[in-house]
């Protein structure tokens, strides 16, 4: 009797232990990785600023410029590693604007001591990161 209830119980351990529920969630946040070659760079009128607009991006749209970030890092050596914008180097400031279905990304002189900004010479990666939020305002 006693081999019996503990083969009993032996099985309906293994039994509530392989009904487990398990929930996948998919990560809300969205990654798009980009490229800009040197030649799309565009400089303004007097040269103190080049810009490249990267347009057609269904991830940024309304919802995700009302409630979402969007964070924006560029690469010179084809994704090892990444810098995060806006930041400054070599007197030149990198930072973006977002709109509507895209991204600008701007390199302006960060100094009047060079007003010429300094166009890249080289494929520069870029990773747009739309970091998912909740709007909890309370108008």
């Amino acid at each position: 009797m006693k081999q019996t209830l503990l083969l009993l119980f032996c099985f309906a351990t293994l039994g509530l232990a392989s009904c487990k529920k398990e929930t996948i969630v998919e990560p809300a946040n969205k990654t798009v990785i980009l490229t800009v070659q040197p030649s799309q760079w565009v400089a303004n009128a007097d040269g103190t600023e080049y810009s490249y607009q990267f347009n057609n991006l269904r991830e940024i749209d309304n919802y995700s410029l009302a409630t979402e970030g969007t964070l924006v890092y560029i690469s010179y050596d084809s994704g090892s590693t990444y810098i995060q914008m806006p930041f400054v180097y070599n007197v030149d400031a990198f930072s973006y604007e977002v709109f509507n279905g895209g991204i600008t990304l701007l390199i302006q002189s960060s100094d009047y001591q060079n007003k010429q900004a300094i166009r890249p010479t080289g494929n520069i990666r870029v990773k747009v990161v739309i970091v998912a939020s909740t709007d909890v305002t309370n108008n």
